[in-house]
């Protein structure tokens, strides 16, 4: 992507463990409905999520059972070696110089990107409205 681009930092765990739909029985699972929802996005062009500008960047940060998920064109999945939140954490102080924003409710993690330069939206941002089973 271009510098222009606005980089989307979602942290995975965070976001799919936002809405109790049964996630925890298959947790890659999860991550790859969630990777799938955020292709969507990806090929939406600018302004395909609101409130974000794009075009977007998307990395998807995955740990533990959600290892093994794959990229998929627009998304990119970064499988994090030990926290996702520090991956997430360094991927944001990366991007100085460029748009970026961390998708989280995680307060711990939300003032760490911020530090660095990044904006963050709450997960309902990407879920939508309330998808309750």
């Amino acid at each position: 992507m271009t510098e222009e681009s606005t980089l989307l930092i979602v942290d995975g765990a965070n976001v799919v463990g936002s809405v109790p739909d049964g996630w925890w029985r298959d947790r890659r699972g999860a991550a790859k409905r969630l990777r799938d929802r955020l292709a969507g996005y990806a090929a939406g062009g600018p302004g395909a999520l609101p409130g974000v500008p794009g075009p977007l960047e998307i990395v998807l940060v995955v740990e533990g059972a959600a290892r093994g998920t794959g990229s998929v064109p627009g998304v990119r999945v970064e499988e994090a070696p030990g926290s996702g939140d520090d991956l997430i954490a360094a991927l944001a102080a990366a991007a100085r110089g460029r748009p970026c924003v961390v998708v989280t409710a995680d307060r711990g993690l939300r003032a760490r990107v911020l530090a660095a330069g990044a904006r963050v939206i709450g997960p309902r941002t990407v879920h939508g409205p309330s998808r309750r089973p």
